[in-house]
This record gives C-alpha cells, structure tokens and sequence, in this order.
C-alpha cells in the first residue's frame, strides 16, 4: 500500500471509527495500520488491510513512541 493510495482516506479503525496511519514497511518491520488513540496495529496481508477488531494488536507503551516515528504524514 503507497501513502498517497485514496483508500487510505476513508479506511477506519474498527473500534473507535477513527483515521489510522499507515506504518510504511521497513527493515524486518511489515507494513501495517496503527491507531495511535487506542495504541492498535492493524496488519495488511498481500496488500489487504485486516481491520476486524480481532485482527488488531496492543501496543506496549514502548513501542508505541516508536509507532509515531514510523506514521507517514
């Protein structure tokens, strides 16, 4: 998925119906949705977005700093 993909726009996080963030992909790191409010990962498989609310992980408080560098604009 490319940050400027239209989808990204209307994509929303299944628990809290807000805007996620893509996480770009990076060394040993998959691509991947974030909600920085609830601190939830959401993984893209093959280029499809998993957002049913089991899909989603929490994030330790840790890694979520990391997560914020990561968010493209």
């Amino acid at each position: 998925m490319k940050p400027d993909d239209p989808i990204l726009k209307i994509l929303a996080c299944p628990l809290d119906k807000g805007p996620l963030h893509l996480l770009a992909e990076e060394a040993g790191r998959e691509e991947a949705l974030y909600n920085p409010r609830l601190r939830r990962r959401y993984p893209i498989v093959d280029g499809i977005p998993q957002l049913l609310p089991s899909s989603g992980e929490q994030v330790p408080d840790d890694e979520h700093e990391e997560l914020l560098q990561r968010m493209t604009p």
